[in-house]
């Protein structure tokens, strides 16, 4: 079978980017919010939408792959997550990690590894760190189609235009320190029914919190300040928004409290070697 190369998929990304204009739960509380959420959802991503050809299904495994890492690459994922568990609806819900815009702010300086990254590298540091795994070789079709798919949902966001306000979930977090303990309770009500007492999820459906299966502590949502603002806007499931800040950040605190994964940075990475007319 011959296999599409990334540069042609990549001009044909940029044409489209450039090309388009401008817990199976109870009903949620929030329905102002859930109507929202659906309607931009469907908005960014419509299956029975996509572009004809090639490009339509490279666009379509790429949100298959998000939706399911371990389905599509398994040898690359350790934790008992998907990309959907952080970035919710496959990264298309305003305030639940909204993937929407981020084609268009790469390359990007990264502070982390001190070096300008392209998106695959934004892409790989997810599977190193939320998924506990090993990165995707770049070449891979899962990776260029997880690319074609942040491509599909970013194609009405100008090129290096910054992140929009609404789909942030960023929080200003209290000045004092977290009450783990309470914490701890307000999880035994509001979170425990999903994700279990003992943080451990539920496999295909609710992702463990901590320990073994769970996301190391270098993942963004290792960080204290990210999981509240998250937990704030997203959580509970059936009734998102209705947390306060203290409340997340106490919850998140007790979450964060208990192990997980240490992430091994001297593991080394490689791709497999190519002949030069895979290009």
């Amino acid at each position: 079978m011959h296999v599409k190369s990334p540069l042609r998929i990549a001009v044909a990304l940029t044409m489209l980017a450039f090309g388009a204009s401008a817990c199976s739960s109870p009903p949620s509380a929030n329905t102002g919010a859930a109507t929202t959420s659906a309607s931009a959802t469907s908005a960014l991503y419509d299956a029975s939408a996509l572009p004809a050809g090639p490009l339509g299904q490279e666009i379509r495994l790429g949100h298959d792959v998000i939706d399911n890492p371990a389905k599509y690459l398994k040898g690359d994922v350790t934790a008992n997550m998907t990309c959907s568990s952080c970035h919710i609806a496959a990264g298309t819900v305003p305030r639940g990690a909204s993937l929407a815009g981020v084609y268009a702010r790469f390359p990007q300086y990264n502070k982390r590894s001190k070096r300008v990254i392209a998106l695959q590298d934004r892409l790989a540091e997810c599977f190193l760190y939320s998924m506990n795994g090993r990165a995707p070789a770049y070449t891979s079709k899962e990776m260029i189609a997880m690319v074609a798919y942040l491509a599909y949902i970013s194609r009405d966001v100008p090129v290096g235009a910054p992140k929009a306000k609404a789909d942030s979930f960023a929080v200003t977090v209290p000045s004092t320190a977290p009450d783990v303990a309470k914490g701890g309770q307000l999880y035994t009500q509001k979170c425990a029914t999903c994700h279990q007492a003992n943080g451990a999820g539920v496999s295909g459906t609710f992702p463990p919190l901590w320990g073994a299966t769970s996301f190391n502590n270098g993942a963004g949502m290792a960080k204290l300040a990210n999981m509240t603002g998250f937990v704030k806007y997203n959580m509970p499931q059936n009734a998102p928004g209705t947390l306060s800040v203290q409340e997340a950040y106490d919850i998140s605190a007790f979450v964060l409290s208990h192990p997980r994964p240490k992430f091994k940075g001297s593991a080394l990475m490689s791709s497999p070697p190519l002949p030069a007319k895979f290009f």
